[in-house]
């Protein structure tokens, strides 16, 4: 590491004690989140964009910690009042009008938000970072990202889920079972009828190196990739109908669906470890 970028990293520090509280609820996490940080960035000696770099290490390292804090059965015990907001102070004024907005509703964040949801509203209403920034940081697409910063915010208020988009996501869940069913039973006919003219697949780096194509553009290439597929069984992913591959009780693959009037417009296939960390993922029930 060069004397600049330490430099660089002390500067950033009261930023990314800020971000990392606020989403993991403590002060002590938050110190144990940041210095993993700085022993990554320790071992990295090509960083073109070091906020970026730093923002989004610390936040995949969060939202690691609360899916683990969770696993321990812990996360429900975890009180907004533990938070220590004078202790990651960048700015006081401004650290009065984040307690504001977020003071109330912290505890309803803790209970209820998945670790993706936490950290999208957090960036996005907290902190005021663009979703297309969000996207590049946790690793998913701008549809997501809108999709789980609306869902936080609609529960950090307090208000239940409408019936129209309750019974919009029973509908949409049964769109993509009944596409995954079809790809399982190389039913070509029923995949196309299931995917928008237009439907499109983005492949993460790490399923590239598996042999993947970036990008499956239009119904007919996303119906070929998984025509005949028998690897991915329905899943909900961060609140969201979905698919994953596990193998030997280990998620390899994710399948993130989105889903408009009926039809799939947006496949997402990650299999980067970093970013399934990040991901809420759960067989769906027989």
């Amino acid at each position: 590491m060069t004397i600049n970028n330490v430099t660089a990293f002390e500067a950033e520090r009261p930023r990314l004690l800020a971000i990392a509280t606020r989403i993991l609820g403590s002060a002590a996490d938050a110190q144990d989140v940041v210095q993993e940080a700085w022993l990554r960035l320790s071992k990295t000696t090509d960083v073109a964009d070091l906020p970026a770099w730093l923002t989004t290490i610390t936040t995949r390292l969060c939202l690691d910690h609360l899916r683990k804090r969770q696993t321990r059965g812990a996360f429900e015990a975890e009180a907004a009042s533990e938070l220590d907001l004078e202790a990651t102070s960048v700015d006081p004024e401004a650290d009065v009008l984040i307690a504001e907005q977020v003071g109330s509703a912290m505890q309803v964040i803790l209970d209820t938000l998945a670790p993706a949801e936490r950290a999208a509203f957090v960036l996005h209403d907290v902190f005021g970072y663009p979703f297309e920034e969000i996207s590049a940081v946790l690793g998913r697409s701008g549809t997501a990202v809108r999709q789980l910063a609306s869902r936080a915010r609609r529960k950090v208020q307090g208000a239940p889920e409408p019936a129209i988009d309750a019974e919009g996501r029973a509908r949409n869940r049964a769109v993509v079972e009944a596409f995954l069913d079809a790809a399982h039973h190389g039913q070509m006919a029923n995949l196309l009828s299931a995917l928008a003219p237009d439907a499109v697949m983005h492949v993460d780096p790490v399923a590239r190196r598996m042999g993947a194509l970036a990008v499956y553009d239009g119904a007919n290439a996303v119906a070929a990739r998984f025509d005949g597929a028998e690897g991915a069984a329905a899943a909900t992913i961060d609140g969201d109908p979905g698919g994953a591959w596990v193998v030997r009780g280990r998620v390899r693959a994710a399948f993130a669906f989105h889903v408009e009037d009926g039809l799939i417009r947006e496949i997402e296939l990650i299999a980067d470890p970093e970013i399934l960390a990040t991901m809420d993922i759960a067989a769906r029930p027989a």
